[in-house]
């Protein structure tokens, strides 16, 4: 077997042999997993298996499947980076090349059972090997956006105590930056053709690991990867899920909101940092035996979205509002999209006018979904669902998803409070199992017997449910979850900065953006203020991650005097809103 790449940053070969043979378990004693199993397993119509290893116990069984002849002839992973190059990869290709990706970071890298591994790297195919190396070494994935700055990266990996960071060569510099800040860092792996002085080349050690690899037999319950999620004080928390949580939670999912089988092709445009692109790109989509489709796209570009459509045979595609929006100012009828069935949508509330032009103008529907980093997707509009324009859908199993007071008692239809999940006996397995080092955080989601998400809805009587607001004020602006907090501190390091309060603001493209209200320092007062817009701007860009900006300033002589910043932001907020 021989798979070329021929994409400029990572031309290389790959020579490997076919997989070898291995056993998860004891062969003898073993029945595998069937779909089947893992659907009743999520609707907690049986229990969950005392182990559990997605890589082994879903991937090997679809690679199995290929080799009978009993499942389509597409590829498990079809990646492209617009510029020529491509790689497809059946499931048992991307099974022995991740036993080699697994050798990589046992042996040259030293990790072990348990260990914390920072991934950061745009969508190119190494993160997807790395991700199922991780899975079935028992390491710890914890993936990051490439629009990390130094300082993030620092807290990321203080926090979570990594013991390696794998990066591409354009984060290389702020881990160089900051990496004698961090003792337990061990080593930096390095995908890239180029080698880095103190950095392992992951394409090296690829290249001569074997792909003899047996799979660690983890528990059901036992980590497989960490979420830094964003909050409205402080830093991001630790959102950590279990092998079950991700690796059967989303088998539901897959099936009923995704609507995919084995002949489907599934384009997720989520960058690798959040768990959109887990959803979309790993789990839901190679739960069902799909095609997990890639195209590298660094920034989005219409025009490539469009060709893509139009000349590659995508049947699913799930982005954010904002893609939407773009997309239905076009006029797309123009184009004919080569096998487009299905359209999702989620991470932000879909505007009811965008959804119904995009149906006017391709005849498809889009299906929006809601969840969070903490529980995976808890409403959907789901096929064979009517769709009410403006809603998330109903709940979806197994979740019993409610609307609830700030006592925690369920409110009837039509009553405004915090959208919620009812807690059984057991905490759900499907939910992330802490903020890990944080209980106080962890507890403090809970409100009597219901799990509270911190967003406001109202449930219809047709039990469909309507975002209203984010109980906190964290901002979502074209799927990204951005903590004020986070703004305003790198805000009030400028100089010009005496006070700034951080807010969301709409917007016709974005549904919201980031606006930040600034109380100028007496020097900078009779500064040019076009001119010092951009400056606190390209500050915040170069404080924290670019994409957290403030695309709105306006400077005030002050603001509300209140005892919080929540307040204050709230009042803001509402007057900013108002405006709209």
């Amino acid at each position: 077997m021989r798979v070329v790449f021929h994409c400029r940053p990572l031309r290389f070969i790959w020579l490997t042999k076919p997989a070898g043979q291995y056993f998860h378990r004891d062969h003898q004693l073993w029945t595998p997993l069937t779909p089947s199993d893992l659907e009743a397993i999520n609707r907690c119509d049986k229990p969950l298996p005392e182990n559990f290893n997605f890589a082994a116990d879903v991937l090997d069984q679809w690679a199995q499947k290929e080799k009978s002849g009993n499942r389509p002839a597409n590829p498990a992973l079809w990646w492209v980076n617009g510029k020529g190059g491509e790689v497809k990869w059946s499931f048992q290709e991307l099974g022995s090349l991740s036993r080699k990706a697994a050798n990589v970071l046992t042996k040259p890298c030293g990790l072990q059972r348990g260990d914390r591994v920072a991934v950061i790297l745009p969508r190119i195919p190494e993160w997807w090997l790395l991700n199922i190396a991780c899975m079935r070494t028992g390491l710890i994935f914890m993936p990051g956006t490439t629009q990390l700055t130094a300082k993030d990266i620092l807290y990321r990996l203080q926090a979570s105590k990594a013991k390696c960071m794998v990066a591409s060569e354009e984060v290389a510099p702020a881990v160089e930056s900051i990496v004698s800040e961090c003792p337990s860092l061990n080593n930096k792996l390095l995908v890239s053709p180029r080698s880095r002085d103190g950095w392992l080349s992951f394409q090296e050690l690829f290249q001569s690991a074997s792909d003899e690899h047996s799979c660690v037999e983890t528990g059901s319950q036992e980590p497989m990867a960490i979420y830094f999620t964003s909050g409205t004080t402080g830093s991001p928390k630790m959102a950590q899920h279990s092998q079950s949580s991700l690796g059967i939670g989303y088998a539901l999912c897959g099936r009923y909101w995704l609507d995919l089988t084995s002949s489907d092709i599934m384009w997720n445009m989520s960058d690798t940092g959040w768990i959109k692109a887990a959803i979309g790109s790993v789990f839901s989509t190679w739960l069902q035996g799909s095609c997990v489709f890639v195209h590298q796209m660094p920034k989005f570009n219409m025009d490539t979205f469009l060709d893509v459509l139009t000349n590659y045979p995508i049947t699913t595609l799930c982005s954010a509002p904002t893609v939407f929006r773009m997309l239905v100012q076009k006029d797309l009828r123009r184009y004919k999209f080569k096998k487009l069935r299905h359209c999702l949508t989620g991470g932000e509330p879909l505007n009811p006018e965008v959804l119904e032009q995009w149906k006017a103008q391709t005849g498809l529907e889009l299906y929006e979904g809601y969840g969070q980093t903490e529980v995976g997707i808890i409403c959907a509009n789901q096929k064979g669902q009517e769709i009410k324009p403006g809603s998330m859908g109903k709940g979806v199993l197994p979740y019993d998803v409610q609307i609830v007071d700030e006592d925690g008692n369920a409110l009837p239809p039509g009553e405004e409070g915090e959208i919620a999940i009812r807690m059984k006996s057991t905490r759900p397995f499907c939910f992330f199992s802490e903020y890990v080092d944080n209980p106080e955080k962890t507890a403090a989601t809970m409100r009597g017997n219901f799990y509270v998400t911190g967003d406001r809805g109202v449930m219809d009587s047709d039990g469909y449910f309507w975002f209203v607001g984010r109980a906190d004020d964290v901002i979502i602006s074209s799927g990204y979850r951005i903590g004020p907090f986070e703004v305003e501190s790198a805000l009030i390091e400028h100089p010009a900065v005496v006070e700034s309060a951080v807010v969301s603001s709409p917007d016709s493209t974005r549904g919201e953006v980031v606006k930040a209200f600034v109380v100028l320092s007496a020097p900078f007062k009779s500064s040019n203020l076009e001119k010092l817009t951009l400056e606190l701007q390209d500050h915040v860009k170069k404080s924290t991650a670019p994409y957290k900006y403030p695309r709105k300033v306006e400077f005030v002589e002050e603001l509300p005097k209140t005892i919080t910043g929540k307040i204050k932001r709230n009042l803001l907020r509402d007057q900013e809103w108002g405006r709209a």
